[in-house]
């Protein structure tokens, strides 16, 4: 702050220093003036006493509201327009209504786009529950025809179209998890299996296994949002297993007490340079690019929603064989506890 000061000051000092040099140069040199070498030394003593003093009181006066700015800016609390300092100077005076001003637009900006996201989120909303309406009418239909081969060719296409209207839906209430989590005991691989048994058409259509290891394991979550991470992870495994392969899903208790379930396929894997970004929104990998119904959408939003509900989450490749997506729940659950 004191080099910042000075090199605004700069022009100040030279002034004071060229005229007492001046003022030097005429006592010296005017020989009508009889004043020893001594008094001019006292005199010079004496004002660069006084300007240094009079430097430092206005330093500390003219530097206060910037310190105390600088001291918010640290801090920087959620109300902190009520902590700007009382402005001394015209020029603070300006600054400090310029704060508020834009404060103001800021906070006016900002309640405007809420009210355009809630909408749009609303909009999306019922637009998903209008749709679900002729869904449902088309399950009823494929059910009562199931012993037909091209109804259960179209159940898989529903199935589909379902999972992508119900993956909207949970997008849109994302931003408002806090408002929707329930805590609960439940156990995970029951969750699980309930899933399976949601993409079982899909499952048949490629033939694929589904083998589910491990007891009946308790753990603390939301079964809403526990579920919709299962049924990413599920996803991804189905589409990216070969015909014929199996998934395996897979409940574990570490030593700490924490339980982890595990879903494994056997696709082609994510390479070691990939796996970093597995979690990003948009990315799909040489394996999504095969699969051109790949979006980049499932890993992200399953790990945004194990963030919100205190859940780890984290995928295993070695590239070659197959993945693993590790779901690691909390003996004590991180989100609930800040709640509290």
């Amino acid at each position: 702050m004191v080099r910042a000061y000075l090199a605004d000051k700069k022009s100040w000092i030279a002034l004071f220093a060229g005229s007492l040099l001046l003022t030097d140069l005429l006592l010296v040199l005017d020989k009508g003036l009889a004043i020893s070498s001594v008094s001019i030394g006292y005199l010079n003593v004496l004002l660069l006493v006084i300007f240094v003093l009079f430097f430092i009181w206005r330093y500390r006066k003219e530097t206060a509201y910037l310190q105390a700015l600088t001291r918010l800016v640290n801090e920087l609390p959620s109300d902190w327009q009520e902590g700007l300092p009382m402005p001394v100077f015209h020029q603070e005076k300006i600054l400090t209504e310029l704060f508020r001003e834009v404060d103001g637009s800021y906070r006016s900006r900002m309640a405007r786009l809420r009210e355009f996201v809630h909408a749009e989120q609303n909009d999306t909303a019922a637009w998903v529950h209008e749709v679900k309406a002729p869904l449902t009418a088309m399950k009823l239909v494929i059910d009562a025809n199931r012993q037909e081969p091209v109804f259960r060719k179209i159940e898989t296409e529903w199935l589909r179209i379902h999972l992508l209207i119900d993956q909207q839906l949970y997008i849109s209430r994302l931003p408002s998890l806090e408002a929707d989590y329930v805590v609960e005991e439940t156990d995970v691989v029951r969750l699980a299996a309930d899933e399976v048994r949601q993409l079982m058409p899909w499952c048949l259509e490629k033939n694929i296994a589904v083998e589910i290891e491990g007891e009946q394991v308790a753990v603390v979550t939301d079964q809403k949002w526990c579920r919709f991470i299962l049924r990413q992870l599920l996803t991804n495994a189905v589409k990216y297993s070969p015909a014929g392969g199996t998934v395996t899903i897979k409940a574990e208790v570490g030593e700490a007490g924490y339980v982890s379930l595990i879903v494994a396929d056997e696709g082609p894997g994510i390479q070691a340079h990939e796996m970093p970004r597995i979690f990003d929104r948009g990315f799909t990998g040489n394996a999504g690019r095969i699969q051109h119904a790949a979006t980049g959408l499932g890993l992200y939003l399953a790990k945004q929603t194990a963030e919100k509900i205190g859940v780890r989450l984290h995928g295993q490749s070695d590239g070659t064989t197959g993945t693993h997506m590790v779901m690691t729940f909390p003996t004590e659950n991180d989100f609930d506890a800040t709640r509290k």
